[in-house]
């Protein structure tokens, strides 16, 4: 454990720990790999969760007083640079930057917890080819998540939303920024969002600082083994910062519960389930809800720090 947690937390090689623990380079590496997946089985349950009630409450209460009512977070990509990425694979997982790398997709709030997260596509894809692969939504269509229900300017709204930068698409649950902005309100606008989606940026930034093995080039070779070692730094850095958060927020949460899974009977026809699964994927992507949530948003910013 104390080899891993080196490998982890300072990012050396594994025969570096021959000079401090005393021990072989490949019982090093053994030793990383059982620790990362045995901290990915026992905790990720938890400590990779989705937001359950007690957390959206916290979320929307502190999005409503940053003036983002509906706010569950923030949304961005990270690449981790593959130094040792087989060569028949390196075509596929080198971009723009002619280095192969994988992306990591994150949803961070203001406490820099990260309550999403979504690893493994090959760097030649984007921000929106991620979208599409990932399951940030897919409770939200499977009719699964916990209600969020909040008001602005007297407009009702349904689904939270993440603040995101320009390339993702205008879909209802995306508040993104205003390039360009002309006038007082949609400035005041551009800069509160800008600043506030930068909580994905920050905890991007602490993952590194805390684990430099994501910060560096990945020394594996085997795609198992690097999401095992994500999967383990999100793991613990979500337990420092419930280690490190404010006695006052501290929420006991009972997650031994395990709701029973109710098998649905297969069918060959449009049954109502599948139908509002469109329905609720047709909301998510609207595009006029978008542009009438950001001009809400402009409104009420203006509205509580206009005059100021």
């Amino acid at each position: 454990m104390t080899a891993a947690l080196r490998m982890l937390a300072y990012g050396v090689a594994a025969d570096f720990m021959d000079e401090y623990v005393r021990i072989a380079e490949t019982t090093a590496i053994t030793s990383l790999k059982k620790f990362v997946a045995a901290v990915v089985a026992i905790f990720s349950e938890e400590y990779l969760r989705s937001p359950n009630n007690e957390d959206i409450a916290r979320l929307l209460a502190h999005g409503q007083n940053r003036g983002f009512p509906g706010m569950l977070g923030s949304i961005d990509c990270m690449h981790w640079k593959w130094k040792n990425c087989p060569t028949a694979w390196k075509g596929m997982y080198c971009g723009h930057i002619r280095e192969p790398s994988i992306i990591l997709e994150a949803v961070a709030s203001y406490d820099l917890w990260i309550w999403h997260s979504f690893f493994g596509l090959p760097e030649s894809n984007n921000d929106i080819n991620m979208l599409e692969r990932s399951h940030v939504f897919s409770e939200l269509a499977q009719g699964c998540a916990p209600a969020v229900n909040y008001s602005i300017n007297g407009d009702d709204y349904t689904m939270g939303y993440y603040l995101a930068d320009g390339i993702y698409p205008q879909w209802s649950t995306f508040v993104k920024t205003i390039p360009r902005p002309l006038g007082a309100k949609r400035k005041l606008f551009a800069k509160a969002q800008e600043a506030y989606r930068k909580d994905v940026e920050r905890a991007f930034g602490v993952l590194q600082a805390r684990f430099a093995i994501v910060r560096g080039p990945a020394r594996f070779f085997y795609h198992e083994t690097l999401q095992d070692i994500m999967k383990a730094c999100i793991i613990l850095h979500n337990m420092i910062i419930e280690d490190e958060r404010d006695e006052a927020e501290a929420v006991d949460l009972d997650y031994e519960q395990i709701d029973e899974i109710s098998c649905t009977p297969m069918s060959r026809e449009p049954t109502n389930e599948f139908t509002e699964f469109i329905q609720v994927h047709q909301c998510i992507r609207d595009r006029e809800v978008h542009s009438q949530l950001q001009m809400n948003l402009v409104e009420h910013l203006w509205q509580l720090q206009g005059e100021s």
